[in-house]
């Protein structure tokens, strides 16, 4: 992997090169074997937290790890188009806007022990500036070579705060194009309803059950691109042990190599629709 400038990498995108290279301050990784009509993203993957916001922080490694997406890149590591976030959500969150990136509290506990100082905030800004001039050089080099696009915008959630059964599988599109994309939306959502997964009896999947998708990495890529559908996609945390931080590798494993074959097959069969929609 390169250790590549957000200029050098966007360089590369608009040569259609092929390349695997992370950021130069290793705030986020891309990798493209190919230039294929969709992207897989995993935002929320990272868990690095800066050393001159720990003294400081008032949240522990595990409360931090608790409300991140662990695993969620490695769900779609095989794909051709991969980007994904290395720092935690905890230093600023990536499916946030700029202005509500970085937290003052974070579930209902502040943060910080004194106020976060400015010259920190911009640093973490600047670094959630980069990655969305990465994703949109990617989705217009997308866009202009295929006309419509697909990205699977990969995240997990929470289950035991809960009081109700919840979904294996939540998709939520109250930001994108329904009239335009309910085909799509629906046939991503039963295509993982037939995932096999260790342990667990059904793989139930609906749409805007527990998470609406009201994403900023969703909002932005739509709002500025109109014929690229994201899907945003939760996964409930069977995968782990959200208690004690377990992950269990069966599980992780067994998502990733059906996901191999479905977001393959889902894109492929959409795109051609999309730009016809």
């Amino acid at each position: 992997m390169q250790k590549l400038s957000v200029s050098e990498i966007i360089s590369k995108i608009k040569n259609e090169e092929t390349f695997e290279a992370v950021a130069l301050d290793y705030s986020f990784t891309i990798k493209i074997d190919e230039y294929v009509p969709y992207a897989c993203a995993a935002v929320h993957d990272g868990h690095q937290f800066r050393k001159d916001l720990w003294d400081n922080c008032l949240h522990t490694e595990y409360e931090r790890w608790f409300e991140e997406d662990p695993s969620t890149k490695e769900f779609i590591k095989s794909h051709p188009i991969v980007v994904a976030g290395c720092d935690s959500r905890f230093e600023y969150d990536l499916n946030r806007d700029p202005e509500n990136a970085v937290f003052e509290t974070a579930w209902g506990k502040q943060l910080w022990k004194n106020p976060l100082p400015l010259a920190q905030k911009q640093k973490s800004l600047a670094k959630h500036a980069n990655f969305y001039k990465v994703t949109h050089a990617l989705v217009k080099k997308l866009e202009e070579k295929f006309t419509a696009a697909i990205v699977y915008d990969i995240h997990s959630y929470n289950w035991v705060r809960w009081d109700r059964e919840v979904p294996v599988i939540n998709l939520g599109t109250t930001n994108i194009n329904n009239n335009r994309f309910n085909t799509f939306v629906e046939t991503w959502r039963s295509s993982l309803s037939k995932l096999e997964i260790p342990e667990i009896k059904e793989t139930t999947s609906k749409v805007n059950d527990t998470f609406y998708g009201n994403g900023y990495f969703l909002k932005y890529i739509t709002q500025n691109f109109e014929n690229t559908l994201v899907l945003a996609t939760e996964f409930k945390k069977i995968y782990c042990d959200e208690l004690t931080g377990v992950v269990f590798p069966e599980v992780v494993s067994a998502i990733e190599q059906q996901l191999r074959q479905k977001v393959k097959e889902h894109a492929e069969n959409s795109y051609e629709r999309i730009k016809l929609k």
